[in-house]
């Protein structure tokens, strides 16, 4: 790796690792004013229940008051913007779109990782890494165990860095179109995997087991592409260095 360029993508990086943990902490703390109303607005039908399952039905929200509507919607509106963030300060980093995907992947697995961290210490949640959570809302619930999205970020940060590695070399080095079809397609079954049970989640049911085998899945495809990027990254590292 080129010692010049290596050290000029030092500095947005270290930025942006900071970025993604500071902000995983500032989505706990928010998550620790929220949970206090949520289960307020559950009391009447679970007076005891001070988990996140079962959730609250479309009928329960509105039921609640337009108060817990409007906060329902805003916390939609929340996570959009809070992808937009990460991808804004990731596009401000990164000058061209590897570059950027490099860097969003960084920073949005330190931002996970962090996000849990925190709330551990915050409020000492999750229990263990088999706790499940509500991951996100948009388009539809997405669920699982802790585990299964705390090894997507760490699958992310590793991913990032790889581009990231690949971009300091130079433009010669990537990810091929072969490269790209098992990344997306794991993505695409890992995504599939969370949001397997969202029918049962939004009608108020407990969520059924996780499918781990359909997760595991996408991370081999995932990773993958990824592994066999670097097989094959020296083989054209050498015919860049011998001009062919």
């Amino acid at each position: 790796m080129d010692s010049e360029n290596k050290s000029r993508w030092k500095r947005p990086l270290t930025a942006l690792l900071v970025f993604g943990i500071s902000f995983g902490y500032v989505e706990a703390a928010v998550v620790t004013y929220l949970r206090p109303q949520f289960f307020a607005a559950r009391a009447a039908s679970s007076p005891r229940n001070q988990e996140l399952f079962p959730l609250l039905t479309l009928q329960q929200v509105e039921a609640a008051g337009p108060k817990m509507v409007k906060m329902t919607e805003t916390e939609i509106i929340r996570e959009a913007m809070t992808l937009a963030m990460l991808g804004a300060v990731a596009g401000v980093a990164g000058a061209t779109f590897r570059q950027w995907l490099a860097f969003f992947l960084l920073e949005f697995g330190a931002w996970d990782i962090a996000f849990y961290a925190c709330l551990k210490i915050l409020i000492d949640w999750p229990r263990s890494m088999l706790t499940w959570d509500i991951l996100f809302l948009i388009p539809v619930p997405w669920t699982g165990p802790v585990l299964a999205p705390v090894i997507v970020a760490l699958t992310m940060i590793a991913t990032g860095l790889v581009i990231w590695g690949w971009e300091s070399d130079g433009p010669s080095i990537g990810l091929q179109g072969i490269h790209w079809v098992g990344i997306c397609s794991g993505a695409v079954l890992i995504l599939a995997a969370f949001m397997w049970d969202y029918r049962n989640i939004m009608a108020g049911g407990m969520p059924n087991p996780f499918h781990w085998w359909l997760f595991a899945i996408g991370e081999m495809l995932w990773l993958a592409g990824v592994v066999f990027a670097l097989l094959v990254a020296p083989e054209r590292i050498d015919q860049t260095d011998r001009g062919d």
